[in-house]
């Protein structure tokens, strides 16, 4: 119950900002939210989630009991290109491109399962210290 987007010509920084929103969300709710939020990229996450949700549902589940388990943005490839500046230089402006994977699993008995590593967490923290 995956789907990929690649090459999504936008900054992970600001896809990530969505993304982050709708993390461990139910899928009904991030749908909903993602319809009428204000940013560039929310219709495309919105399809990227329905394309999930279709093979989620050939694998015979429905919308209702699945929630949004991972939601990871990357860093993809990087168009250079270039704008003169004063004095005869040149400078690059570089376009970095996203990769965003969709994960889809199963409400159990109402409550989300997700994986919880707190404790590893608690061990990073407790060193760092």
């Amino acid at each position: 119950m995956k789907a990929r987007l690649s090459n999504h010509r936008q900054a992970p920084r600001k896809v990530a900002l969505v993304a982050h929103m709708i993390r461990g969300k139910k899928v009904v709710v991030a749908q909903r939210e993602l319809t009428f939020l204000p940013k560039k990229v929310a219709p495309t996450l919105k399809k990227l989630l329905d394309s999930a949700v279709a093979n989620a549902r050939s694998a015979g589940a429905t919308p209702e009991e699945l929630f949004i388990k991972t939601i990871t943005v990357n860093k993809g490839a990087m168009q250079k290109r270039y704008r003169p500046f004063s004095r005869g230089r040149s400078g690059v402006i570089r376009k970095t491109m996203s990769h965003v994977e969709i994960e889809l699993g199963k409400v159990e008995n109402g409550n989300l399962k997700v994986k919880n590593d707190s404790s590893k967490l608690k061990k990073k923290n407790s060193k760092s210290k």
